[in-house]
């Protein structure tokens, strides 16, 4: 993963060189897209990265409560296909206790030999005190660097209250729709057809 974050950390650095040898040329052409492409890596933050998963899913994300099993949170995780869940601490649907991943199950029921179905979530998950979490207003590649240092894949964004989840899938996908965007914008200026 690094040696991914090394990589695209060059190609950057190579296409700013070049776009900055372009801007001195014709001025810069502006996007139409309200994505991630087009704005630079640098621009792109979280919540550029949310509105890419659908309006429809901006402000929602799969959870469950400290007080729910493991064999819960499992079967949720499974049957919904993701890698981890929000624990919302109870009574409050908008404050985090922490997150539980397929990891966590893994290292502390399965290794253990323990029951999911008498193991609470709240013994197993990520407490909130020892969990990475981002703003809305984070760029992505700040993003990608802390989810790359800490060996996470999944991390709250959390303005106050939980607001969404990003996972380093998100991130890539941001980076590369980026990346492919200034790429084609590289070679039209190449074959002149700016």
């Amino acid at each position: 993963m690094q040696g991914l974050f090394r990589g695209l950390r060059s190609l950057q650095e190579a296409i700013r060189r070049s776009s900055t040898v372009k801007q001195n040329i014709m001025p810069r052409v502006a996007s139409s897209s309200s994505s991630a492409e087009g704005k630079g890596l640098q621009n792109v933050t979280v919540a550029d990265v949310l509105m890419t998963k659908g309006e429809e899913n901006v402000g929602s994300w799969l959870w469950c409560r400290s007080t729910d099993s493991a064999h819960e949170a499992a079967k949720s995780m499974a049957q919904s296909n993701i890698g981890s869940l929000v624990v919302l601490k109870p009574g409050d649907q908008q404050y985090i206790a922490g997150i539980i991943t397929e990891r966590d199950y893994l290292r502390k029921v399965i290794a253990q030999g323990r029951s999911s179905k008498y193991t609470k979530v709240g013994e197993i998950m990520t407490d909130e005190n020892k969990l990475i979490t981002v703003t809305s207003d984070t760029d992505i590649l700040k993003a990608m660097q802390l989810m790359t240092d800490h060996r996470i894949r999944h991390a709250p964004v959390i303005d106050g209250k939980i607001v969404g989840m990003i996972s380093i899938v998100d991130v890539v996908r941001a980076v590369v729709e980026q990346q492919t965007g200034e790429l084609k914008r590289l070679n039209d200026y190449i074959q002149g057809d700016y």
